[in-house]
C-alpha cells in the first residue's frame, strides 16, 4: 500500500513535471539564501571569536629614538604575558609599504622633504581567554615608555563588529521567516495545480469509496518529496560554493584570516527537516482551502 502512494505521487509529478520543476527551483533558490546566510554568519561568527582572542597592536615610535631606548620598548613588549612581535617596521620600509600601497599614484612622495612616517611594532596578543587580555591597561603601559609616540589596537573594531553582526542576525531571522512562507506558498499553489488537473480521477476515485486519505496522501507526498529534493539540491549547492571559498584565505581587519569551514551537522538536518516540513505544510494548506472530498 505505501509502495501505491509513493508511486502515485511520483506519478502525479511526472504528469506536471514544468510546473513542479519550477517549484523545486524557488525551493532550492529560498534554501540556498538561507543556508548562504548560515554559512557566512557562522564563519563570522567564528572568525569573531577567533580575532577577539588574537588582540593586534600597532606600536608607534618617536623620531630620533636612540637604539637603547627601542631596545627599552623591545624588552617590555616581549615581557608582556601572550605578546608575540610579528614584525619591526622601520621608517625606510614603512614609507615602502606605503609606496606600493598607493602604486601609480606614489610619485608625490618623492617631492616629501624628509621621511614623516614613524617606525613601529606589529604585536599580537595570543590569548584562550579574551578578557584575559585588557587592552585598555596594555595601551596605557606603552604609552608611558619613554620613545613610545602612540599606540592603536583594534578591539573598538571588533565591539562594533559584534553589534553589527547582532543587526545582521535579526535581519537574517526575519528574511529565513520570508523566504519559509514563500516556499509554503509555492508549494501549496504546485499541488493546487495538481488537484484541478486530478479533479475528474478524484471524482471518480470518490464515487468507487475511496477515503479522503486515500486521496490525499499522494498529494501531502508530493509536497515531501519537494521538500526533500529542495533540501538536498540546496545543500549541494552551498557545498560547492563552500569548496570555492576555502581555497582562499580572506582577511577584513587584524591578522586573523577568515578560513571558511561547511556548516555543521545540526544545521544540515535542520534545513532538511525545514524544507520537508515546509512542503508537507504547503500540501495541507492546498488541501485544506482547494480540495473537498466530502
Amino acid at each position: 500500500m505505501r509502495s501505491y502512494f509513493v508511486k502515485h505521487a511520483l506519478m502525479n509529478i511526472r504528469k506536471n513535471l514544468t510546473v513542479h520543476i519550477l517549484s523545486l527551483g524557488t525551493i532550492v533558490a529560498s534554501l540556498v539564501i538561507l543556508g548562504a546566510f548560515l554559512l557566512l554568519f557562522g564563519n563570522l561568527n567564528n572568525w569573531l571569536q577567533r580575532w577577539g582572542s588574537a588582540l593586534s597592536m600597532s606600536i608607534y615610535l618617536k623620531d630620533g629614538i636612540s637604539d637603547y631606548r627601542r631596545d627599552k620598548v623591545d624588552s617590555f613588549i616581549r615581557g608582556l604575558p601572550g605578546a608575540e612581535i610579528k614584525r619591526f617596521i622601520s621608517k625606510k620600509e614603512a614609507m615602502d609599504d606605503l609606496r606600493a600601497a598607493l602604486g601609480d599614484e606614489a610619485g608625490f612622495l618623492k617631492r616629501l622633504s624628509h621621511n614623516p612616517l614613524p617606525a613601529s611594532y606589529e604585536v599580537v596578543f595570543e590569548s584562550k581567554d579574551r578578557h584575559e587580555v585588557n587592552p585598555d591597561k596594555i595601551k596605557a603601559e606603552l604609552e608611558k615608555l619613554d620613545g613610545v609616540e602612540d599606540v592603536q589596537y583594534g578591539r573598538e573594531w571588533l565591539r562594533k563588529l559584534e553589534g553589527l553582526l547582532d543587526i545582521v542576525r535579526l535581519i537574517g531571522f526575519i528574511i529565513g521567516g520570508l523566504l519559509c512562507l514563500c516556499v509554503v506558498f509555492i508549494v501549496s499553489n504546485t499541488i493546487k495545480l495538481t488537484i484541478y488537473s486530478r479533479k475528474d480521477e478524484i471524482e471518480i476515485l470518490k464515487l468507487v469509496g475511496a477515503t479522503d486519505w486515500f486521496v490525499k496522501l499522494p498529494l501531502l507526498l508530493e509536497g515531501m518529496i519537494q521538500g526533500v529534493l529542495g533540501g538536498v539540491l540546496a545543500l549541494l549547492t552551498l557545498f560547492l560554493g563552500y569548496l570555492i571559498l576555502s581555497t582562499k584565505d580572506l582577511y577584513f581587519i587584524g591578522p586573523t584570516p577568515l578560513h571558511f569551514v561547511f556548516l555543521p551537522t545540526g544545521y544540515l538536518v535542520l534545513i532538511l527537516i525545514l524544507s520537508t516540513a515546509m512542503g508537507v505544510i504547503g500540501s495541507f494548506i492546498a488541501i485544506g482551502r482547494f480540495f473537498d472530498v466530502s
